[in-house]
């Protein structure tokens, strides 16, 4: 079992599959928001986790920073700090969705869509998701092998 483990980690296919995936996921998540940032603003004050000062700043960085990272994944431009990026934001939604569900609070996560028209995740399923798209960063972060179709790292 860990041989195995082992040889889908230095699998340079393996790892441009999840580059181009997780890149794909954050690309596709960002086209909403960067379209209507006034509205992915409500879905962030609607967390109650952050100052109203910064919210608007968050609504129109946050989803540029997503598109940014996810081109750097798929055209393999330093796709280790895309990665880390993409990890650090994962990170701030795990922890923000964490605190909504010990609050018991229901919210749109405005993760790809706004609004009540599309069938909706849980707040669990949510944290599930979001902690598998984080494991594909982490193996996307630590892989050493040669990357496939990378522009800037081929060894690293």
């Amino acid at each position: 079992m860990i041989i195995m483990i082992k040889n889908v980690h230095s699998n340079p296919w393996c790892e441009l599959t999840l580059r181009w995936i997780l890149g794909a996921v954050f690309i596709a998540a960002s086209f909403h928001k960067i379209i209507d940032p006034a509205e992915f603003a409500k879905i962030i004050y609607g967390y109650k986790l952050f100052p109203s000062e910064v919210i608007n700043l968050f609504a129109i960085l946050l989803p540029f920073i997503e598109l940014t990272c996810g081109v750097a994944l798929i055209l393999g431009i330093w796709p280790r700090s895309a990665a880390i990026v993409i990890n650090g934001m994962l990170f701030a939604f795990i922890i923000a969705i964490s605190i909504n569900l010990i609050r018991g609070h229901e919210f749109d996560c405005g993760c790809f869509s706004f609004g009540e028209g599309q069938k909706s995740l849980t707040g669990f399923d949510l944290l599930v998701r979001d902690l598998i798209w984080f494991c594909t960063g982490l193996f996307l972060i630590f892989f050493k092998q040669k990357r496939k179709l990378s522009i800037t790292e081929k060894y690293m």
